[in-house]
């Protein structure tokens, strides 16, 4: 990482990160260009390891791609605000992000009901909804175990100032 002085090394602060994301960004290799999905997701920390959980359906580019590869990186952002300098003739913006790659295992039965009620729970918007049983044959859930994680900030107010 070039800028050591924005770098988040604190799990407890990584975390506060990803609890403020509301999209997670995966990027998958495919062909000459790398493929970039963004997904809602949920997450859960499980002996220390994150581990986040996203859905889509059981067909299509993301689907394949992440069958095919068993492995993604991933990005999640939280942009709070964009600073103009224009006596520097540049800007700079307030952020927090986290980065890194996972092992992707798709989810039947019980662990694929947990991982969409994790997504759920995350969202004002659909806290509370139960996932449809005639729905689940139709909907890929899979899992994402982080296996390597950066985190980066320039949070100039903090996230709870931010709204967040």
């Amino acid at each position: 990482m070039r800028r050591k002085d924005r770098e988040i090394t604190d799990f407890a602060e990584i975390l506060k990160i990803i609890s403020n994301c509301d999209i997670l960004r995966l990027g998958l290799p495919d062909g000459d260009y790398p493929y970039i999905v963004p997904v809602n997701f949920g997450y859960q920390i499980s002996g220390g390891t994150v581990k986040f959980y996203i859905h889509g359906a059981c067909s299509g580019r993301k689907y394949e791609l992440l069958k095919k590869l068993g492995r993604c990186s991933f990005e999640a952002d939280c942009v709070y605000e964009l600073i103009p300098k224009p006596e520097e003739g540049a800007a700079t913006v307030y952020y927090e992000s986290v980065m890194g790659t996972a092992d992707v295992r798709f989810l039947d039965g019980k662990e694929k009901v947990m991982a969409l009620e994790r997504i759920l729970i995350r969202y004002r918007e659909t806290f509370g909804i139960i996932p449809n049983p005639k729905l689940l044959e139709k909907t890929m859930a899979a899992e994402l175990t982080v296996r390597e994680i950066t985190a980066k900030s320039n949070p100039g107010k903090t996230a709870k100032e931010n709204g967040k």
